[in-house]
């Protein structure tokens, strides 16, 4: 599946849209648009994101699996269901102690000041 957006005004199924792949992390992209965007990403057991510092809010929703969310140096460990929202101008990263799949939203609004 290319990494573009989905179809709009057709039914699909979130999990069905990304798969997990061998020692990788698969990010599909939902929704863009200069606002913000929407992305479903799937992480392989022992794969993390780089450490980063997002100049807008984050929402992070995991959907399948178990997911380390560190936010400022503090873990927050999230299952199916949870979410958390990562603010902007704080360090975090995202970490897969076992496969997961998660939804994230940035929201890029309202933070025209600080830039």
């Amino acid at each position: 599946m290319e990494n573009s957006e989905v179809e709009k005004s057709s039914v699909f199924i979130i999990l069905e849209i990304i798969e997990y792949v061998p020692n990788s992390v698969v990010i599909k992209t939902i929704l863009k648009k200069t606002t913000g965007n929407v992305s479903v990403v799937s992480f392989d057991s022992g794969e993390a994101l780089a450490e980063k510092i997002s100049p807008f809010d984050t929402f992070i929703q995991v959907i399948d699996g178990k997911a380390e969310v560190i936010i400022d140096g503090t873990s927050h460990l999230l299952a199916t269901g949870q979410s958390i929202i990562v603010p902007a101008h704080t360090r975090n990263t995202i970490k897969a102690s076992e496969r997961f799949k998660m939804i994230s939203t940035i929201i890029k609004s309202g933070y025209e000041d600080f830039v």
